[in-house]
């Protein structure tokens, strides 16, 4: 094994066959957090494989051959532990919450869910059962509907597109022998990293991980498929109090050192009660309750994004203000909102790094993403490096690609798309 990276109180250590283990101890803290996060998530199924990794999550507390799914419970319970799961377009992490000298039993159960999952047929059509309910409740939902429609359209026809929960043909479809096939082809030890945070001891680590993952491939696992972004327009009239809309754009990857700026863009204009959006659309009009933008940067791709929801009679003043604020924006950003933006982003980055569960988490992103943790002085560096000519640029470059429309609800009064590329001055999407 080879051990790297000392910073901080960062250690990372690669064992033999691939797999990465990465911890910090963080002094005072009692409790550990820690888990196992593999560089497998939706955009990695196949087109009959929706939802699949999703399921897996699903399945991963329901049994193995050494525990059921009550034991497994009772066990992490039985020292005011817990555990869970959480799918992702580009993972999936299975994580405990212990106290220190709990750790053993963390790695020993999660280890096992994954090692030697018993996929037992009772549980499975249970859980397909439950995840069934799970997507009704979404279709009820307008906005949640309209963020997978969004996603179905920027990226149509490739897997970072899909819905990570699948679709109610393809839950059904799945069985033990796809599931194993999905983990045997994704779930490869030089794309998974073991993580932890607080009260951890790193050696300690090492030895409980030790071998009990060794029966995954040691092979690297394929790239998934380009992310390559389209644009379009996606609208499905529904008879709903408000119209829920989605206006997004082709942004930087993670591996594009202006995804920093993009933040700070993005929250200048939609990230809070001092942005532009909820200044303008909010606060001086009333034309809408919830207003905000977002960024989703991936490893190959990203995408920038603004929500909001309003009612009918709205719509024709709506669209138009969220448009005009937006591209008054990509040219006329102030030093103080860049300072602002930036000075929100440190707190949360430093936020992050006080608590072991996002600790924990934001370690596995890095090693995931880059190879290795980034030290906290070099994000704040690159943090503070970003000037207004930054923020403008990237802003100004995501408009340079066709936009893409997500809308839902009442909206027979929405301007067609040709005149939102018109006013944006952005290029004409590619209908599908």
């Amino acid at each position: 094994m080879s051990v790297s990276d000392r910073a901080e109180n960062v250690r990372v250590t690669t064992l033999e066959n691939g797999l990465r283990v990465v911890s910090e101890t963080m002094p005072g803290l009692a409790t550990v957090a820690m888990g196992i996060w593999s560089g497998a998530g939706s955009r990695h199924e196949r087109a009959e494989e929706q939802g699949l990794a999703h399921l897996l999550e699903h399945m991963a507390f329901k049994g193995t051959t050494r525990r059921n799914a009550l034991q497994i419970a009772e066990e992490i319970e039985a020292v005011g532990g817990e555990v869970n799961a959480e799918t992702n377009t580009e993972y999936t992490a299975y994580y405990a919450r212990t106290l220190g000298p709990d750790m053993p039993l963390a790695v020993d159960i999660l280890t096992d869910i994954l090692a030697d999952p018993a996929f037992d047929m009772t549980e499975l059509a249970r859980e397909k059962e439950v995840i069934l309910q799970e997507i009704g409740s979404y279709e009820d939902t307008p906005d949640e509907v309209v963020f997978d429609m969004v996603m179905e359209t920027a990226f149509a026809g490739a897997p970072i597109g899909r819905r990570i929960l699948g679709t109610p043909k393809t839950v059904r479809a799945q069985n033990p022998k796809t599931m194993r096939g999905f983990m045997d082809r994704t779930y490869r030890l030089p794309s998974m990293v073991v993580s932890a945070a607080g009260a951890i001891d790193h050696d300690a680590l090492i030895h409980e991980v030790g071998s009990r993952l060794a029966s995954f491939s040691h092979d690297q696992a394929s790239e998934p498929e380009l992310a390559l972004y389209t644009g379009g327009d996606s609208r499905r009239v529904k008879a709903l109090e408000q119209a829920h809309l989605v206006f997004g754009f082709d942004a930087p990857s993670w591996r594009d050192p202006d995804h920093y700026a993009m933040h700070v863009f993005s929250n200048i204009l939609g990230g809070g009660m001092s942005s532009r959006l909820f200044q303008e659309v909010r606060e001086k009009r009333g034309l809408c309750y919830e207003i905000y933008s977002f960024f989703s940067p991936f490893s190959d791709s990203g995408f920038f994004a603004i929500y909001g929801g309003t009612g009918e009679m709205q719509l024709t003043d709506y669209t138009p203000l969220v448009l005009d604020t937006l591209c008054d924006a990509t040219k006329s950003v102030t030093m103080a909102e860049v300072s602002r933006a930036k000075a929100q982003m440190k707190m949360s980055l430093l936020t992050a790094l006080e608590s072991p569960g996002r600790r924990a988490e934001q370690m596995a992103r890095h090693m995931l993403a880059y190879g290795r943790v980034l030290p906290r002085d070099e994000m704040v560096s690159m943090i503070d490096a970003i000037t207004i000519d930054d923020v403008c640029r990237v802003a100004s470059r995501s408009l340079q690609a066709p936009p893409t429309i997500a809308a839902i609800g009442p909206i027979k009064p929405l301007m067609s798309i040709d005149a939102m590329v018109a006013r944006l001055g952005t290029p004409v999407p590619k209908m599908n």
